[in-house]
């Protein structure tokens, strides 16, 4: 593992793995999170099935902000890679 590193420190090469990494991250994260708010909004709509509205009015929010944040950290890291 060390040494696909080091191979790839050479030049331009390490900002492409960052970037390629973080862009994996980010996209795992959003996933997660997104996993986690739709988990949690089913668990309240059974909980409180009058209140499904409101719950999923604000699930589908929090889901698009994290989106909009995952889509500029993936396409940071997406420039990183191609640009250097």
């Amino acid at each position: 593992m060390l040494t696909i590193i080091l191979e790839a420190a050479v030049g331009a090469g390490l900002a492409k793995l960052g970037g390629a990494i973080g862009a994996g991250l980010v996209s795992l994260g959003a996933g997660f999170g997104i996993g986690r708010i739709g988990g949690s909004a089913m668990e309240a709509i059974a909980r409180q099935p009058e209140a499904s509205g409101d719950i999923r009015t604000n699930m589908i929010l929090a889901s698009v902000l994290i989106e909009g944040v995952a889509m500029f950290g993936v396409i940071i890291c997406l420039l990183a890679v191609v640009l250097k």
